[in-house]
């Protein structure tokens, strides 16, 4: 056994069909008298509903949420809570949502309590990301974890089947990271794991039955640890990446990750072999890159950045822009190869 460090940051978790009624109680734990809930423009009416079940704990609904934060979309909605006399937020729905909580969180230290609708597994990471002037930043903050996440798969059974492909597998690929992160250890190697095994078998299950809650709790358990691992480890290629082209070039945040995972786990392969083993087994599929992208493909998520909008004149600049600030990873970025690797994943064929 090689020596490690394990270290985790206190948090509670209600899960289970129906959770959300639990919000009131999880308000008085914190000591919160007067919430924002924060949403999609999609799902207001949703948010609505959330408000009703606080009464008069509810100052409002603000549902403004975009992907990737806008800067002026987080300014804004911090003002707004400032103007209502909120002293806490409940972001209701999935990454962008609760992107928009968190930005209100590092700028005001107002609390958040999270009730994902996605398998995102944002609600579980002290990690931020805001876009400006087309560039998106990323950071840690421990001010900006949720002090609370409510799991209820009831609210994810109106999830579209197609997006639930593609969420789930951005989940898988926060796992798949932790099994080669500097940082890693054996816990966190066990969660992970166990993370993409829960949604590569929920997956398929909810492709062909969108309305079974069995199959949705396994997903939204599978997502839990696939956040939980992302937000206590390092990011490597695949979160730069995925970075960079959702902020740099709008693409959506779900399908860019559905697309990138197995072109990155590629390119790391030679480097963690032990990771790939583990992912892998988790699959049930005889090799990590080839199984992902097996899987995405019998999943009907896309397959190409050609598909969800990359424009072919924007590969140069997305591969200067990643290595021009790389994140830690197993293999050195390289520009040359960072640049085959995306020109792979444009045109959608399968990874070696």
């Amino acid at each position: 056994m090689e020596p490690f460090v394990h270290e985790t940051r206190a948090s509670r978790v209600v899960f289970g069909p129906g959770a959300r009624r639990s919000l009131p109680r999880e308000l008085g734990h914190l000591g919160i008298a007067r919430v924002l809930v924060l949403t999609t423009p999609e799902q207001a009416a949703l948010g609505r509903e959330v408000a009703g079940l606080l009464g008069d704990r509810s100052v409002g609904v603000y549902s403004k949420a975009v992907m990737h934060v806008p800067a002026e979309v987080a300014r804004a909605a911090v003002a707004t809570a400032a103007a209502l006399g909120a002293d806490g937020c409940i972001a209701v729905g999935g990454g962008s949502t609760i992107g928009l909580a968190k930005a209100i969180a590092l700028e005001s230290g107002l609390p958040i309590i999270a009730l994902p609708t996605t398998y995102a597994g944002s609600e579980m990471t002290p990690l931020y990301g805001i876009t400006e002037a087309s560039i998106k930043k990323t950071g840690r903050d421990w001010r900006v974890m949720p002090r609370a996440v409510v799991y209820d798969p009831e609210l994810t059974l109106t999830l579209p089947a197609p997006l639930s492909m593609t969420s789930g597998m951005n989940a898988m690929a926060h796992a798949a990271e932790a099994l080669y992160a500097p940082d890693g250890n054996p816990v966190f190697s066990m969660m992970a794991e166990e993370g993409i095994r829960a949604l590569a078998m929920a997956l398929p299950r909810l492709r062909e039955a969108p309305q079974d809650l069995g199959a949705r709790s396994d997903a939204l358990y599978g997502a839990w640890l696939c956040g939980t691992v992302l937000g206590n480890l390092q990011m490597g290629l695949h979160h730069k990446l995925c970075h960079t082209l959702g902020g740099s070039f709008n693409l959506p945040h779900a399908e860019v990750h559905t697309v990138i995972l197995p072109y990155a786990m590629a390119y790391n392969a030679a480097s963690a072999p032990q990771a790939m083993v583990r992912i892998a087994r988790a699959l049930g599929r005889d090799a990590a890159p080839a199984g992902m992208w097996q899987l995405g493909s019998a999943l009907g998520a896309p397959r190409s950045l050609r598909e969800i909008g990359m424009p072919a004149d924007g590969l140069d600049r997305a591969a200067d822009l990643v290595v021009a600030s790389p994140y830690p990873n197993p293999r050195p970025f390289e520009l040359a190869p960072i640049r085959a690797l995306l020109q792979r994943a444009y045109d959608g064929h399968m990874p070696g």
